[in-house]
């Protein structure tokens, strides 16, 4: 199929070159009439094959083969030209220009497939049967690819979900959208790992983008300190570490909160944002938790842990303890 395509479609110039030159000169020999005894031959009745009210022959074939390349070849080199002409529309988002390439893309091969057929001396009207198995087909066979098709142009439009955006998913899956196709998306993973998610899960789970809008993200670290401590004390050591670490957000400010009145310790929460969650949260937060930690210890403020007392209650008499034991 690749060869195939290769030859339909090619790639470099030299071969767009000399496909053209090789079109250009048949349909010319053809033209001054040094094809015609090949075509005599090709067309005669002994090798004609009939299908019904149908006769095919191999030169039709050829004639078909070759019409249906050189239009092939046309639709691919203008699609080309206007894939290369959108990506220098650098005022239109990223998203846009993939969007219309696509489209100017179907619909180019669309108008030049149509081109073909016509040429070709096939009756459209009588594709109509054959279009409605292929509705049939998609509606049951492959459903799940024209929804993940939609769904992928669904995402192009809305744009609420682009390249290089931080996503998580309902499952838990969280990382980073990498590349979007007509089928799927690529989520490359803090870990490593490429995930395929076909683009219907994007429309129709429940999806958090945390860059659609701003990069800011919150860091939430919550803190217990034993009774007894000075509770006004603790929420400015909490502030100052927050706001010592570089990359605490400036606006929204870092917000401490007495949260709870536990068991055996009183909680704070402390919140702080920083301006670019793509660059990850959990460094800052562990960062802003040890310096809490040095700072309370600096300061006399312990941070409780549960403790537990056992009472054992009474034993054996020592007369009814056997001589066994007692050695």
């Amino acid at each position: 199929m690749s060869v195939l395509g290769s030859i339909i479609l090619p790639k470099s110039s030299w071969a767009k070159l000399g496909f053209l030159a090789l079109l250009a000169a048949l349909f010319a020999a053809g033209a001054l009439g040094y094809l015609t005894p090949v075509q005599t031959l090709l067309d005669s009745e002994a090798l004609t094959f009939h299908f019904m009210d149908v006769s095919i022959t191999p030169y039709r074939l050829v004639k078909a083969l070759l019409i249906v390349a050189m239009f092939m070849w046309l639709a691919g080199l203008v699609s080309d030209m206007a894939e290369k002409q959108v990506n220098r529309l650098h005022s239109v988002r990223a998203s846009n220009r993939t969007l219309l390439a696509k489209a100017l893309t179907l619909l180019i091969y669309l108008v030049f497939g149509i081109s073909a057929i016509d040429l070709l001396g096939i009756n459209l009207g009588a594709l109509a049967v054959l279009g409605g198995a292929v509705g049939i087909g998609v509606g049951f066979g492959l459903q799940k690819i024209t929804s993940n098709f939609i769904s992928g142009i669904i995402l192009l439009v809305e744009k609420s979900v682009e390249v290089d955006d931080l996503i998580e998913l309902s499952d838990g899956t969280q990382g980073f959208v990498r590349h979007t196709s007509a089928r799927y998306s690529l989520i490359e993973t803090f870990d490593g790992r490429e995930v395929m998610v076909p683009n219907e899960d994007f429309i129709t789970g429940r999806v958090t983008n945390w860059t659609l809008t701003t990069k800011k993200g919150r860091v939430e670290i919550p803190v217990g300190v034993a009774y007894g401590s000075d509770i006004d004390l603790v929420e400015k050591l909490l502030l100052e570490a927050a706001h010592e670490h570089p990359r605490c957000a400036h606006e929204p400010e870092p917000q401490c909160f007495l949260d709870a009145f536990a068991d055996s310790s009183v909680n704070f929460a402390l919140y702080f944002w920083v301006d670019d969650v793509t660059e990850g949260r959990r460094g800052p937060k562990s960062d802003v938790m040890k310096a809490i930690w040095h700072k309370f210890a600096e300061n006399g403020i312990e941070i409780p842990f549960p403790q537990r007392d056992l009472h054992i209650k009474g034993g054996l008499p020592a007369a009814a303890v056997s001589p066994e034991v007692q050695s």
